[in-house]
């Protein structure tokens, strides 16, 4: 099986996925979580998916395949990368966890670059859903919760292409250590 790699979300840091990781490795996959730097997405979301990309060119083999876990912010990194910086090419699959693929209410708060990007009809995430479709050969699997209350609307966290996982967490920032989010994350994977 491919390597999985994991990315974080907006002012989170590697340590949040250290129980996702736990289950994946426990399950016999390798498993990499980079840092993101900056978290808050300073300089934009762009930058941070340049960042992932440096990352995964210097820890993985060249041309190695992998599959792509991204959580809440790490999902539009993680769709950046594969619709915009060629990541397709390389990716097995691809499952979002609680990202903000229609935008978030709460990015209208004047943050950051990036967290302006992840507004509801933001020209930046217009952009990826021009050719969302290339993205469904990846299978990609969106899972959420609809008791979000960082992703406003929930349902804003669900891709249009792919599988939609409804999850009945309680809290956006419990998504990255629920057992059924981590069941479903395997699942999707295998």
């Amino acid at each position: 099986m491919p390597p999985v790699v994991l990315v974080h979300g907006f002012l989170d840091h590697p340590v949040l996925l250290g129980r996702m990781r736990a289950h994946l490795e426990a399950r016999g996959r390798t498993v990499h979580v980079p840092a993101l730097a900056s978290n808050t997405g300073r300089g934009g979301l762009e930058r941070l998916s340049a960042h992932l990309v440096t990352y995964l060119d210097a820890t993985l083999s060249p041309g190695e395949p992998y599959d792509l876990v991204g959580l809440s912010m790490g999902g539009i990194v993680s769709r950046y990368v594969l619709q915009r910086l060629g990541g397709r090419d390389r990716v097995r699959r691809f499952v979002s966890i609680s990202a903000p693929h229609a935008g978030t209410v709460w990015a209208r708060a004047p943050l950051t670059h990036g967290t302006a990007q992840m507004r509801p009809g933001s020209a930046f995430l217009r952009d990826l859903d021009r050719d969302v479709d290339t993205l469904v050969p990846l299978h990609p699997v969106s899972i959420w919760t609809p008791y979000d209350l960082t992703i406003v609307p929930a349902r804003s966290a669900v891709l249009p292409v792919g599988t939609s996982v409804p999850i009945p967490v309680p809290l956006h920032a419990l998504m990255a250590h629920d057992g059924r989010v981590l069941q479903h994350v395997a699942e999707a994977l295998a």
